[in-house]
């Protein structure tokens, strides 16, 4: 049991035991969520914000159409908020007054000041893109970071071909610049 699962009233104890329950999203990748997976590492390494945000869009846009969940909207920033704990990666904030969920991921390091590792952005997205299913397509009243959680965020990079993505860097570099582009390549 981990050691803050104690400290949690037996309400959520019973969405955490759902939650660890959960080990897999089952996914069917379209080829327009494939292709986004695909021009991802090359895309971050010509560290063009806009462009960068329309692929990350279109892999949220893709998951949530897939599995038949609210849409959400994914915005790209510069560089990691931090302090003495650490970066902060992404954030996911759920829908509330009217307005859809979003998710905010920052796409370089604040260290070092490069721009993220594909496999941690893609793993990154990911991560906030389960917070929204969790609520979503799990019905969850809460989302709380179990086992289950994270072996749903293994499952869905794992479906999406994020290690055959991984071991090709370059694969979006040669589409050319431009969000009308990156858009056409994605279709």
């Amino acid at each position: 049991m981990p050691s803050f699962r104690h400290r949690l009233t037996r309400a959520q104890q019973r969405i955490y035991d759902r939650s660890e329950a959960t080990s897999a999203i089952p996914l069917r990748p379209t080829s327009r969520l494939l292709a986004a997976v695909r021009a991802l590492p090359g895309i971050l390494l010509s560290a063009d914000r806009p462009r960068i945000e329309v692929v990350s869009q279109a892999i949220a846009d893709e998951i949530c159409a897939v599995l038949r969940v609210a849409p959400l909207r994914v915005t790209v920033s510069q560089t990691r908020p931090s302090n003495a704990r650490g970066e902060l990666h992404g954030l996911y904030t759920p829908p509330h007054a009217g307005r859809r969920a979003t998710i905010q991921v920052w796409m370089m390091t604040a260290k070092r000041g490069q721009v993220v590792a594909f496999k941690a952005y893609l793993r990154t997205l990911l991560h906030e893109i389960c917070h929204h299913l969790d609520y979503q397509l799990l019905r969850l009243p809460d989302s709380f970071h179990t086992d289950g959680f994270y072996r749903r965020e293994s499952s869905l990079f794992h479906q999406i071909g994020g290690n055959t993505a991984a071991r090709n860097p370059t694969a979006g570099r040669a589409a050319p610049q431009g969000g009308n582009a990156t858009r056409a390549t994605l279709q």
